[in-house]
């Protein structure tokens, strides 16, 4: 039976090898590892460079997918919004407390969950506040 106390003790050095915040230095770069690493959210919000890098300079920017469904799904959006501040998702919603409030709920403001392929986020309160922070930086 020492599995269980090996398993725990692979993945702390997993993380620590791998960059995960042992503890966050600000609230900003906990919010940027979360959002980057973690969400994954400038992978759809994100466009591409031409060598297929995420073009940084338009950082959360919203882009045309390039994926599709092979069969149809309902609600499939084939474009993802810009989230930064200066994006009119902020401005529709509310401001930050709308954002926290969808990633700790999964609910925009109306009350539905976004379509797919946004995945429906539930996070702690600590961690929506700190994505937020983070998408306050980018302009």
């Amino acid at each position: 039976m020492r599995f269980p106390l090996v398993l725990p003790i692979v993945l702390a050095g997993a993380f620590a090898v791998t960059g995960f915040p042992q503890s966050p230095g600000s609230k900003v770069e906990y919010g940027k590892y979360l959002a980057e690493e973690v969400a994954k959210c400038a992978d759809c919000h994100t466009p591409k460079a031409e060598d297929g890098s995420l073009d940084r300079s338009k950082l959360m920017k919203g882009k045309v997918m390039e994926y599709q469904p092979i069969g149809e799904i309902k609600d499939w959006h084939k474009t993802s919004p810009d989230i930064t501040p200066l994006g009119r998702l902020w401005g529709r919603w509310g401001g930050e407390a709308a954002m926290v409030k969808y990633l700790t709920t999964g609910k925009t403001p109306r009350g539905t969950f976004a379509g797919p392929p946004m995945p429906t986020y539930k996070m702690s309160q600590k961690d929506a506040e700190a994505i937020v922070e983070y998408l306050k930086t980018l302009k």
